[in-house]
């Protein structure tokens, strides 16, 4: 296999984008990168989105986005896995610059969830329809399961999980294409509505539109866009039971500790060598299971990382310094390219006020459903 490199991002600002259509977004992010690295022309495309036919009514975004672009004819593919999307369009990209069968792609990631589709009911296709989804339960309250088992394992707190959300504000009102940009206190988040038992409204992302793009070449061709190419050092992916009433452990994800691991072989690295992460919070608890599963923290040690500021800027693990899907927005099918675009600046030295010092080695670890899906890259600085 060939040695991948970023060389060019872009991504639209997050939240809640009126006056923007699905191809609009897409166009806007892949622009931006194709500039940054002043190309002209791709290989190959691939579109992270969960739904655009339930959101929009638009399906088979390959060709769409392509001409968006005035690049028909090239190979464009959309590539779905729920709130992974963006990370396996990543994925796909990768591997195929690895193998060798193309040069220059684009990874991209694009999703519009304010139009007026029954948001709760679209993300629920994420789950299992027979078994959990026709009895009622949705998102918040598959997350509430997995917080309550966490709190009855470790003796996790509500306080715990209010950090984790007061930290990631605190990034994202740095981050000036967050969705939120304005800070949050632990009273502020312990007062804010039930929205399934122990979860609260300021522990949940929020609904958001957005894109994010990626430009991947060989390594060794790389200095042909860029003079700081960031290198994909590892690749790994894994899947689990989708319903929870299937898996062992409610308190672990399983399916996130396996593509870490496997993205940590492939990388010849470890947890010990991560200087940034952002890892998929899509609610507090997730954030505290994910630092779990890669092995940031020992299991059950997850709830007190934000509490003591070990995951925050200047702290030892620094997570999510974009703000997180909690701040900087959740426009789901975007998702894992906006995370992997935050360590290409970290890696770069170009995150500004969120930049962690001489960072090397970056991680990112984006999830679909309440877990079933995972997907982690590790990067490096060359």
């Amino acid at each position: 296999m060939r040695e991948v490199a970023i060389v060019g991002a872009g991504m639209t600002r997050f939240g809640e984008l009126w006056q923007s259509g699905l191809r609009d977004l897409f166009a806007e992010a892949a622009v931006e990168a194709l500039e940054l690295a002043g190309a002209d022309h791709l290989d190959a495309i691939y579109v992270g989105n969960m739904s655009g036919g339930r959101f929009v009514g638009q399906e088979h975004l390959g060709p769409l986005m392509a001409e968006q672009l005035g690049m028909a004819g090239v190979p464009a593919t959309r590539v779905e896995s729920a709130c992974a999307s963006g990370g396996v369009a990543l994925r796909t990209a990768f591997l195929e610059v690895a193998s060798g069968l193309s040069d220059l792609v684009l990874a991209a990631g694009v999703e519009k969830m304010t139009d007026g589709a029954d948001v709760t009911d679209v993300l629920a296709t994420a789950a299992d329809q027979e078994l959990e989804a026709y009895h009622g339960i949705t998102f918040p309250g598959l997350y509430a399961m997995i917080a309550r088992a966490h709190m009855d394992a470790f003796g996790t707190t509500e306080e715990d999980l209010a950090h984790v959300a007061v930290k990631n504000h605190r990034h994202g009102a740095l981050n000036p294409k967050a969705q939120f940009r304005r800070e949050l206190t632990v009273d502020q988040v312990l007062k804010s509505a039930i929205v399934a038992e122990p979860l609260r409204l300021l522990h949940c992302s929020p609904v958001s539109d957005g894109a994010a793009a990626v430009l991947l070449c060989p390594l060794d061709q790389a200095r042909r866009y860029t003079d700081r190419p960031v290198k994909i050092l590892g690749s790994g992916m894994a899947s689990a039971p989708m319903a929870l009433a299937n898996r062992e452990d409610l308190s672990s994800l399983d399916a996130v500790r396996l593509s870490a691991e496997r993205a940590y072989k492939m990388s010849d690295t470890d947890p010990g060598k991560i200087d940034v992460a952002e890892v998929h919070d899509c609610f507090s608890i997730a954030e505290i299971c994910c630092i779990e599963g890669i092995g940031m923290v020992e299991k059950g040690k997850g709830g007190e990382a934000a509490r003591t500021g070990f995951t925050a800027l200047g702290g030892r693990r620094p997570v999510n310094t974009s703000g997180g899907l909690k701040s900087k927005g959740h426009p789901v099918g975007a998702t894992g390219i906006a995370q992997a675009i935050e360590i290409f600046e970290q890696l770069r030295g170009e995150a500004g006020e969120r930049q962690v010092p001489e960072a090397a080695i970056g991680l990112t670890q984006n999830m679909g459903g309440s877990g079933a899906s995972s997907v982690v890259h590790v990067f490096g600085r060359v």
